[in-house]
């Protein structure tokens, strides 16, 4: 299913567990779809965002990395106009779609 939240992450990753339980309460409060990747399932996102985790996708462009503030999350979620990324879709190297 297409969703507009992607968030990247990696196991044992303390801030990675606090994003993923805000963008979880956020999407569910406003009812937008996410998906959580983990950057070291493919080599081309852990050469590029390994040290960036987490990092937080809003309809593909770039939102955030290493926090997810709730509130400005919710407002881009609210204001933007919806274009969920296929589920296939990953951030490239070269940055958003």
């Amino acid at each position: 299913m297409p969703s507009r939240v992607l968030l990247l992450t990696r196991t044992g990753c303390h801030l990675c567990e606090e994003a993923e339980s805000a963008v979880a309460a956020v999407c569910e409060e406003v009812g937008a779809s996410w998906r959580l990747v983990d950057v070291d399932t493919d080599a081309n996102l852990r050469a590029h965002w390994t040290d960036h985790v987490p990092v937080t996708f809003v309809d593909g462009e770039l939102h955030g990395r290493w926090f997810v503030e709730p509130d400005r999350l919710k407002q881009a979620l609210a204001t933007g106009v919806p274009d969920p990324m296929p589920v296939d879709w990953l951030p490239s190297a070269s940055g958003p779609r």
